[in-house]
């Protein structure tokens, strides 16, 4: 369902569902994917990677494997050129920092060989103090993992510790907010860390040329930051570094960091041939960058009338062993939804011996969520008020101000809230089970800023009358059809005659990550931009055909039309097939680079039933309601929202890293690690309203990260529905539930 508040105007591509333009190859697998690469004499590599989550490293010995048959190179950190963190992330220099941290690496001429020639390396280690979680890492004498790095402690660099990051955003006065309250909540929340769960592992193939340059063909949600990182790694100006990004089997947002590319290079360098290197699913667990888990502790306090005065965040996200966190979007996104006047946010980012945190679908919203909403839901209840009239009454909205500083401009919070209330899901009675399970209803709304950044576009018009579309934002989600859809609604041709491709390096203005919900937004804009150069050079090319002035010449739906004579009259693909002789091809070059605007709310409703004999809970019904702007292909809008919402429902109810006390993951499978299937999930509902983001020519607002916001807040609530418990924790598992039902309800 689509209910729009957009401008009336009448589109022929933007709104419709045409087959997208990838698909055909996706579905015969012809599609090429990383683990597809192949190169003349290409070699093949492994690395070899710590079991220890936190230790010195004495000795690395390679004797033995650099005679192992087969053997063409080894390396160590002492091959890495750069003397960085980041290049210490991907290779341990003096201590390794989280299990599976890469030690050494070798290329061979087959990958058995490689990995047998792994066992052949002694590697003595001092093994120290693992540092597992936010609060041991803060303690005054917690084992410091990088002695040497300076932590920002609000804007002033502070050495010695485990905390790397500490912001604060105000707005008002807190204090005096809360003397004016009629009723205050405050609840602490801890979520897991969890994996984004793509299905295709990292892979990196990399040959370093005779002239010093790297070839890169990788899996990756942005060609030019891998470009960067590389370079930054091999100390090479970019211009030495050229990255082919290949087709992309899910990322999440994780698919931003760079692992393998630079140690194929370097390899690739020292034997002279390329080498292809790819992770098995441990390796993706273990040492690649998952979801910050995170401590939430939120105080919200209301009038009598149910208006929220002040609020006050604590927020505590798990680094993993490397500064970055998602710490600073959280801030942003943890009060967006709420109209407060005064507001208190504390971040912390604090690093600890596992694997640095990467993205994962609107970074560190989903943990502000749920323990914002908790609160909200908690207070709804001491005041008797409906749960999303609450919510309603207390709405963010134009012109009003966000923690960190911006002022609103056009934004969905209510209409999205106002058409969940109306929706058939929260108009349906919820019918007591009659198996004595336990049912309740849930609702939780989430926040995502949507990022702008650079994008470049380059189109050329062919004599059949098509346009081949050139980008640099790689698809992970249906984008080559929405930017193919906003350059064919300005050419006023069918979506089909657009030719998308996603190029290299080389071939492409720089063009940002395909990530932040922009990528439909930005390159879209940068799309419609280079549409526009088109249709102006063909009204040239049309005026010197029928020998008449250039401002002579309208074009509409696709025709171009003399204004004086009608008579003069040709299609796109009549004036296409004409173009010979009249000034060489038709090209055109666009490129953006706009701010963040828009920003995206969702509302979920959830209904959920509890087994109360052995904690099992089962979602029965779940809608997703998002503002969505414009939807370009309402079609990949609804995956999108529908993916999410799984995912946080994962989140929620079964996903987490399940550590020992040394660090080791004791759930690095999809066996043991437990993502939910088609079989564990009701159909998801999605209810889309367009509310016009004025920034954008189409009105559109990025849509694959909120999301994931909602869904953990949501089924929380709806488990205190259901049992009159509250739970503090997800994933919310059985036995927690359990141990919760024995206790004294909770409001």
């Amino acid at each position: 369902m689509v209910i729009s508040e957009q401008p009336t105007t009448q589109y022929k591509v933007i709104g419709t569902r045409p087959i997208r333009h990838d698909g055909l190859d996706k579905v015969t697998g012809r599609a090429v994917y990383g683990a597809d690469v192949r190169l003349p004499g290409l070699a093949f590599g492994a690395v070899l990677r710590s079991p220890h989550a936190h230790a010195r490293i004495i000795s690395i010995d390679t004797t033995q494997a650099q005679a192992a048959p087969g053997v063409l190179a080894v390396m160590t950190a002492q091959d890495v050129p750069a003397r960085n963190m980041d290049a210490d992330r991907i290779m341990a220099t003096e201590k390794v920092v989280y299990r599976g941290h890469p030690v050494a690496a070798v290329a061979a001429t087959d990958l058995n060989s490689a990995q047998q020639a792994l066992e052949l390396i002694e590697v003595k280690y001092e093994r120290l103090t693992p540092v597992l979680g936010i609060h041991e890492a803060m303690k005054p004498n917690a084992q410091v993992i990088h002695p040497n790095f300076k932590g920002d402690h609000l804007g002033e660099p502070v050495g010695n510790t485990n905390l790397a990051t500490h912001l604060r955003y105000e707005l008002g006065d807190v204090e005096n907010g809360f003397k004016n309250c009629y009723a205050i909540a405050e609840r602490e929340v801890d979520l897991a860390t969890v994996h984004q769960g793509y299905i295709e592992p990292h892979t990196g193939t990399a040959r370093w040329d005779e002239n010093g340059r790297v070839t890169v063909w990788t899996s990756t949600q942005g060609a030019f930051g891998v470009r960067d990182s590389v370079a930054n790694a091999l100390d090479l100006p970019q211009s030495k570094v050229l990255v082919c990004p290949l087709e992309i089997g899910g990322g999440f947002g994780a698919k931003l960091a760079v692992y393998l590319e630079p140690l194929a290079a370097i390899l690739s360098r020292k034997c002279g041939r390329p080498v292809k290197m790819y992770m098995d699913r441990q390796a993706v667990f273990e040492a690649t960058g998952p979801a910050a888990a995170a401590t939430i502790k939120i105080k919200m306090g209301v009038d009598q009338e149910g208006r929220i005065q002040a609020a006050q965040a604590d927020l505590r996200y798990d680094a993993g062993a490397y500064p970055g966190s998602p710490v600073q979007a959280g801030a942003v996104c943890c009060f967006a939804a709420y109209d407060i006047p005064n507001l208190l946010i504390d971040g912390y980012a604090v690093m600890t011996t596992k694997p640095k945190t990467a993205a994962y679908r609107a970074p560190g919203s989903t943990h502000v969520a749920y323990g914002v909403e908790a609160v909200v839901d908690q207070l709804r209840t001491k005041l008797g008020i409906d749960p999303i009239e609450f919510r309603i009454r207390n709405a963010s909205h134009e012109g009003g101000r966000r923690a960190d500083g911006p002022m609103w401009g056009p934004i969905g919070t209510k209409q999205v809230l106002e058409t969940a209330r109306e929706s058939s899901h929260w108009n349906s009675p919820l019918e007591p089970s009659n198996t004595g399970k336990l049912r309740g209803r849930g609702v939780a709304t989430g926040f995502w800023r949507n990022a702008g950044r650079r994008s470049s576009v380059d189109l050329a018009v062919n004599y059949d009358g098509t346009v081949a579309l050139t980008e640099g934002s790689v698809d992970i989600g249906g984008t080559r059809a929405a930017i193919a859809m906003q350059a064919a609604e300005v050419l006023g041709i069918p979506a089909e005659d657009v030719i998308p491709s996603v190029v290299n390096t080389d071939s492409i203005g720089y063009t940002d990550n395909t990530g932040g919900s922009r990528t439909c937004y930005a390159t879209g804009f940068a799309a419609y931009r280079a549409a526009e150069i088109v249709v102006q050079e063909m009204k040239r090319r049309a005026a010197m055909l029928w020998e008449i002035d250039d401002n002579d010449i309208q074009h509409r739906d696709g025709v171009f039309q003399s204004a004086s004579d009608p008579e003069l009259r040709m299609n796109f693909k009549q004036l296409a097939s004409r173009l010979q002789g009249t000034g060489g091809p038709v090209t055109a070059a666009a490129s953006v680079d706009v701010s963040e605007a828009g920003g995206a709310f969702a509302t979920h409703l959830v209904d959920i039933e509890v087994d109360p004999d052995t904690g099992k809970t089962d979602v029965l019904r779940f809608t997703a309601v998002q503002d969505v702007g414009r939807a370009i292909h309402p079609s990949y809008v609804e995956g999108q929202m529908q993916g999410g919402a799984v995912q946080g429902i994962g989140w929620a109810l079964n996903e987490e890293y399940v550590l020992d006390e040394q660090g080791e993951m004791q759930n690095s499978s999809f066996l043991d690690y437990r993502m939910p299937t088609s079989l564990d999930l009701p159909p998801i509902d999605t209810i889309l309203v367009e509310v016009h983001n004025p920034v954008h020519p189409y009105g559109v607002r990025g849509v694959g990260e909120v999301p994931i916001a909602p869904p953990v807040g949501a089924i929380a609530n709806a488990l205190h529905d259901a049992t009159g418990h509250r739970f503090d924790s997800a994933p919310m598992k059985p036995g927690r539930i359990l141990q919760a039902m024995g206790a004294v309800k909770d409001q």
